[in-house]
């Protein structure tokens, strides 16, 4: 109910203030486990990539979202769990993997932090660990204009966000292939998915 209730509402705030596009939606498989792989670069994002997509979707977050207990209950009534960052969270990583084994969407920020330059930064490894594992396929994900409010001249930009094809990561018959190079075979496809959406910003903006 509360995540329906938000959902709604903050659909209908993007597409009023911040004009918002949501492209690929048909991208996202409609049943079954599956990764949400975004780009970072505001604290916009979860919120904007969350109601983009038309599943209900649960958010790896930093531990700290979860210290101020208002925050807290909020977060995780729409079904964020914590990460500790920086170290392999078992815990965290366990959470993940039941979500996507019972058919669930999980949305997570390769890099693992906000990026400041806007620019793509390195991924975890656990991106691909976590599909590999749970034999869930990556839908790679777009995000632009977010870290543009009240900055750089403008004031209310316009919002977009693009979900690129499925991609299922498989390990190759010598073994060669490593967590890094497949993480970075998604990145690969958000930095894409970033060319045209920012090509397309500029022309409009």
């Amino acid at each position: 109910m509360l995540y329906s209730l938000l959902h709604f509402l903050l659909a209908t705030f993007f597409s009023v203030v911040f004009r918002w596009k949501v492209t690929g939606t048909e991208n996202i498989p409609a049943t079954g486990g599956v990764i949400i792989a975004a780009n970072h670069v505001s604290l916009w994002d979860p919120p904007v990539v969350g109601t983009a997509i038309p599943r209900r979707i649960h958010f790896m977050a930093k531990e700290e979202l979860f210290v101020n207990p208002i925050f807290r209950w909020l977060i995780t009534k729409l079904g964020a769990f914590p990460v500790r960052r920086g170290k392999a969270d078992r815990t965290a990583i366990r959470t993940a993997l039941t979500l996507l084994e019972n058919g669930s969407v999980l949305g997570i920020f390769p890099e693992g932090t906000r990026s400041k330059t806007g620019k793509l930064g390195v991924p975890e490894p656990g991106l691909a660990m976590l599909a590999l594992k749970a034999g869930v396929p990556i839908v790679p994900a777009a995000v632009t204009g977010t870290n543009k409010v009240f900055r750089d001249g403008h004031l209310l930009p316009k919002f977009k966000v693009s979900f690129g094809k499925p991609l299922v990561l498989r390990r190759s018959t010598d073994g060669n292939d490593s967590l890094e190079a497949m993480s970075n075979t998604v990145m690969t496809e958000i930095a894409q998915l970033l060319e045209k959406e920012t090509n397309s910003y500029n022309k409009i903006s």
